[in-house]
């Protein structure tokens, strides 16, 4: 029996870079990871930096997010994200750099906001490497 499908878009300032027609998908939701299946209930959340796992019925697909929203309807999800990359897709060599770059600017005892912007780069960074393993 084949599971029902719906349609999956993934747009960010760049454009759309992600559209499918899948049976499920998992988002990193700001308030916890969350499921969608064809049909689901309409609603309207925020995302953190994570993973997003698109299940087509013939394999999954990956996708690096650095945050966002999720608009969720019965045949429809649309994600519009700071940024989202296909793990295929993933400079890791550039990655490693951010985290590093990132990692030196926390060591350096940056004050205030210098400190969150280095601790989101390196989330994003650490996010990206992870997924880009994940082929």
């Amino acid at each position: 029996m084949d599971l029902p499908k719906f349609t999956i878009e993934v747009v960010t300032p760049e454009g759309v870079v992600f559209r499918r027609e899948a049976v499920s998908l998992r988002v990193p939701g700001a308030e916890g990871s969350f499921g969608v299946l064809a049909n689901h209930a309409p609603f309207i959340t925020a995302m953190t930096v994570g993973l997003i796992e698109v299940n087509d019925g013939q394999g999954l697909s990956y996708l690096a997010t650095s945050g966002g929203f999720a608009e969720v309807l019965p045949h429809k999800t649309t994600i519009i994200a700071e940024t989202a990359e296909l793990s295929v897709k993933i400079d890791v060599e550039r990655a490693e750099a951010s985290a590093k770059r990132a990692r030196e600017r926390l060591a350096a005892k940056a004050l205030g906001t210098e400190i969150e912007r280095a601790q989101l780069s390196l989330m994003r960074a650490l996010n990206r490497i992870k997924v880009a393993g994940m082929k």
